[in-house]
């Protein structure tokens, strides 16, 4: 592997990274939705179901930009001292990003839908036991008081 700068061009590879990983973080998201409200399944059935449905069409847009890569990375001639970071953001940051997104995001769904059902049991809880006072989100700036605690 040869020492790249990093330049301008070469930012560009993280730029791109960012909006392929965020795309596959959000088709992996959106279809263990659909799944988990159509199906009635729970969070972990529903992101398994959309990580062995949408894995092929995810693993096919994240390989498509590391194999158009390769030529700017092992590129020689003119002008290929400015393309060759480029090309080693993409397909090193790609390769890597892959496994992350892959991994991550179920793990972050799942503890994201634990943290929504306990907030939503807390809050169930309250309304039973006939709690009614506003959380401190809900209540309105001109009945804050200045010695009550704004988070419970």
């Amino acid at each position: 592997m040869a020492m790249c700068d990093l330049s301008v061009i070469a930012i560009v590879g993280p730029i791109l990274l960012i909006g392929i990983v965020k795309k596959n973080g959000i088709m992996l998201v959106d279809f263990a939705q659909q799944v988990e409200h159509s199906e009635g399944l729970t969070a972990e059935e529903s992101i398994y179901q959309a990580c062995l449905m949408r894995f092929r069409p995810i693993l096919m847009t994240t390989m498509a930009a590391p194999l158009g890569g390769v030529p700017m990375m092992v590129g020689t001639g003119v002008g290929s001292e400015i393309r060759q970071p480029l090309g080693y953001a993409i397909v090193g940051g790609l390769a890597l990003s892959q496994i992350l997104t892959l991994y991550t995001t179920p793990v972050v769904y799942i503890y994201l839908d634990r943290l929504q059902s306990w907030i939503f049991r807390k809050r169930r809880k309250q309304a039973a036991s006939g709690h009614t006072e506003p959380l401190a989100a809900e209540r309105r700036p001109e009945t804050w008081d200045a010695h009550k605690p704004l988070l419970r």
